[in-house]
């Protein structure tokens, strides 16, 4: 009779299969997490500077003062900054304050200089480590209400989907949108340490959960919407009742007194009045000839067109711009579908929520979370100066990723029970990996300087006022530094194009109107400058001054212009003759008529002339040049040799720089 083999008790945890191995490896998930997070955005770190990097860094007062420069990043608007005065800080309703990022920068700008690569570097490490907060607080709410491997594998898909989802471009490719980053890793911080307070029963962590929190709202406000968030997450995955909640949510709870009472110190003006200015308030519309502010029922399309648009960029996120500003998004009635879509999937998603909520369904959180944490820039609370932003969308897209990891294990849940992730599953991953991480890739190669981003996204953003009105900008700056005449034209002639499509959206953008009339005298539009400048002091009194000594330079170039270029006396002498109306003193203006007179052969007008500028400004060699000349040509060549030789006293290298041998 065979003996039989001795069983061995083996002690420890079994050796898991590969499968299992990868799904309950948590320092893999980590290390996999951040890694993939950080390479997404390692071609950002040539990057330049962009957008609104002037002006919380390399045009800010106190972040380029360094260390010094800290006490007033704390006592002031987080744009006080870079408009350097009173009012111009406040463009946009209620002000800003988040210090926390702007002591970032500035500490930056102390220890490295100014060095955008540094700045891009940090941006990345802090999206990893929000990855993988966003991980952790997963894995801690889901193991409360299942078993390890759905834990597991719905932490690891969301954190996943997140890391590489494009639409987080802008948060982290731009190094101004570091208050994003920073607000939404405070917050999950801080809702972590809170929940793991309730469960291990340590206080402690719920003192430090609001330390964090604290920071969280110094980073960016959007903070404060974590008030609903932590309470939903302790209802749906504790059971925590209702006063262990609240006495959990205290430190939070304190936290956002203390950082209210220190912002509306610093801004009194509590949320402000609504702008008037289009650029900054996109619920206006002309009446009248003047602005007027939307009424709340004739925003709510628009809000709704708006929400439907974030929906549409977190499933497809095919056609990304930095740029929404009026009218990229219209101004739209009910009437339109679009509208109507976008109220109809708020109202399933609100509804499904709520009847969640009261089963504790994991799905109603992430929806919850996602509504809870919009709803502060939807524009349906206050206004937020623009109608919207991909980087308004970072921090709920958390709830999108989450409802998409939790649909996927409900779908194969049997199977990944049982410790291994179904190939299906596998590829559809892969799939969100490949498409989502390789947009991510080529998006942040348009946040290389301002060039590349304005000149990218202006195919995309046609109609928005800021974004045209810049790139005519930009064209017009790229004109005035250009020396090669012909690319100097074309470049002005393309500012122009731009300018004026800003205006026909935007028809009393006062910047825009500034830049275009300039740009049509440069490209010799000239009674194109003349309509403009005359529009521009019609809409602003306060430039009526300005405006006159400008046309009347244009009425000069062009009196210039049609001489010297054009041959066109006849031209020449109206446009001189309206210049000289408009400021008899202008020595130039002056001179140029003293010219044409004398090329047309009116030698005693050129006398005339050139008598005056010599008697506006005696010490002008040029002027008794011309002047000598003149009487040269009207045959007192005696006076005129004199005269000619009285400039050469003045200035022995006239001749020379005449062109005279």
């Amino acid at each position: 009779m065979a003996k039989k083999k001795k069983i061995v008790k083996k002690t420890g945890t079994p050796r898991p299969t590969a499968d299992g191995g990868w799904l309950m490896n948590k320092k893999m998930h980590l290390i996999f997490l951040f890694t993939i997070s950080f390479l997404l955005y390692a071609n950002t770190f040539s990057h330049d500077y962009t957008q609104d990097d002037q002006i919380v860094i390399t045009d800010n007062m106190y972040t380029q003062q360094g260390f010094s420069g800290i006490p007033g990043i704390l006592t002031k608007d987080t744009f006080y900054g870079f408009f350097k005065k009173e009012g111009k800080d406040n463009l946009v309703a209620g002000g800003r304050y988040r210090p926390f990022t702007l002591i970032q920068f500035a500490i930056g700008k102390q220890i490295f200089g100014n060095t955008p690569a540094v700045g891009h570097i940090f941006n990345a490490i802090y999206f990893g480590l929000t990855v993988i907060l966003l991980y952790l607080v997963l894995l801690l709410l889901f193991r409360q209400r299942m078993k390890k491997e759905g834990a597991s594998f719905i932490a690891l898909t969301a954190a996943f989907i997140f890391a590489v989802h494009p639409v987080h471009v802008e948060a982290v490719a731009n190094i101004k949108g570091r208050d994003e980053i920073m607000a939404l890793l405070f917050s999950l911080t801080a809702l972590y340490l809170v929940v793991k307070s309730y469960l291990e029963k340590k206080n402690s962590l719920a003192l430090w959960g609001g330390l964090v929190f604290f920071l969280g709202l110094l980073s960016k406000e959007n903070t404060i919407t974590f008030l609903a968030i932590i309470p939903f997450a302790f209802y749906i995955f504790t059971k925590a009742d209702l006063i262990t909640i609240v006495k959990k949510m205290l430190p939070v709870i304190g936290a956002t007194v203390l950082f209210l009472i220190i912002r509306f110190s610093i801004l009194p003006g509590g949320l402000g009045k609504e702008s008037m200015e289009l650029m900054n308030n996109p619920f206006l519309k002309i009446e009248g000839g003047r602005w007027v502010v939307l009424t709340f029922a004739e925003r709510l399309p628009i809000i709704f067109l708006t929400l439907g648009k974030y929906l549409q960029l977190l499933f497809f996120p095919m056609t990304l711009t930095h740029d929404y500003y009026p009218r990229q998004i219209d101004l739209v009635s009910f009437s339109d579908w679009r509208a109507i879509l976008g109220l109809l999937c708020y109202l399933a998603m609100a509804a499904y929520a709520l009847i969640g909520l009261r089963k504790r369904d994991s799905l109603a959180f992430a929806i919850l979370f996602y509504l809870a944490s919009l709803s502060i820039v939807s524009n349906i609370v206050f206004p937020v100066g623009t109608n919207m932003s991909e980087r308004f969308v970072y921090m709920p897209s958390v709830g999108f990723a989450l409802a998409i990891a939790i649909l996927l294990y409900r779908l194969f849940d049997k199977k990944i029970l049982k410790e291994k992730i179904p190939t299906p599953v596998v590829g559809i991953l892969v799939l969100i990996g490949v498409l989502l991480g390789g947009k991510t890739v080529s998006r942040n190669m348009v946040w290389k300087d301002n060039f590349t981003l304005f000149s990218t996204d202006i195919e995309t953003s046609t109609k928005s006022a800021k974004l045209l009105n810049t790139m005519g900008g930009m064209y017009y700056d790229m004109a005035e530094a250009e020396k090669n005449p012909a690319k100097k034209q074309d470049y002005y002639k393309k500012s122009v194009g731009y300018l004026e499509r800003t205006i026909q959206i935007h028809p009393t953008y006062r910047d825009a109107y500034i830049r275009l009339a300039a740009g049509c005298n440069k490209s010799h539009q000239y009674e194109k400058a003349i309509q403009y400048y005359n529009h521009l002091a019609k809409l602003y009194p306060d430039l009526k001054e300005e405006v006159q000594n400008n046309i009347q330079i244009t009425y000069r170039e062009a009196g210039q212009y049609y001489g010297e270029q054009k041959n066109d006396l006849q031209k020449a002498f109206s446009y001189l003759q309206k210049a000289y109306q408009l400021k008899p003193e202008d020595v130039a203006t002056i001179r140029l008529l003293g010219v044409a007179y004398g090329i047309s052969g009116q030698a005693a007008k050129a006398i005339e002339f050139f008598t005056k500028v010599t008697e506006l400004k005696p010490d002008d060699a040029d002027g008794w040049f011309d002047l000598g000349i003149a009487y040269a040509q009207a045959g007192d060549k005696a006076r005129g040799n004199a005269l000619i030789q009285k400039a050469r006293s003045m200035d022995p290298e006239i001749d020379a720089r005449r062109g005279k041998k």
